[in-house]
């Protein structure tokens, strides 16, 4: 059974995952906002919240990762505790995520051969968002 990962934004919810969706090559995500919910008759959703995301999901190289804003007034902290792993058999695909997710973040390890893998990297996106990049092959690396 997989694991899915699920991200949290502070507002910018719809433009990471629109962002990932290009970058990635899939599907135009589809997002439903607090305000498309069923709404509580006792509780009047704040205006602010409306737009908000309440869940998109986006299948990723085959694992799905799920997303939304936080709803407002709720605790936010961008996390550090969690990264997403990239591995394709596809290079060009390792490369092309990786030289588009950087810009605007910051670099932890530039694409480079290891003794795990023939081309691997790590970053942090412009949402805060931890990533790991990894060429997968049948073979290791010499």
């Amino acid at each position: 059974m997989a694991i899915d990962v699920y991200l949290t934004f502070n507002g910018n919810c719809r433009e990471a995952a629109e962002f990932y969706a290009e970058v990635f090559k899939t599907e135009k995500p589809e997002i439903m906002t607090f305000g498309e919910s069923p709404q509580n008759p006792d509780y009047v959703l704040p205006e602010e919240a409306k737009d908000l995301v309440l869940h998109t999901r986006l299948n990723i190289n085959g694992s799905n990762i799920m997303f939304s804003d936080t709803f407002p007034g709720s605790p936010f902290m961008e996390g550090n505790n969690i990264s997403l792993a990239f591995v394709s058999k596809e290079e060009d695909m390792v490369k092309s995520a990786f030289n588009a997710l950087k810009e605007g973040g910051r670099v932890s390890m530039e694409l480079q051969e290891t003794f795990w893998s023939k081309c691997y990297g790590s970053l942090r996106d412009k949402f805060g968002i931890e990533w790991q990049f990894s060429h997968e092959t049948d073979q290791m690396p010499q």
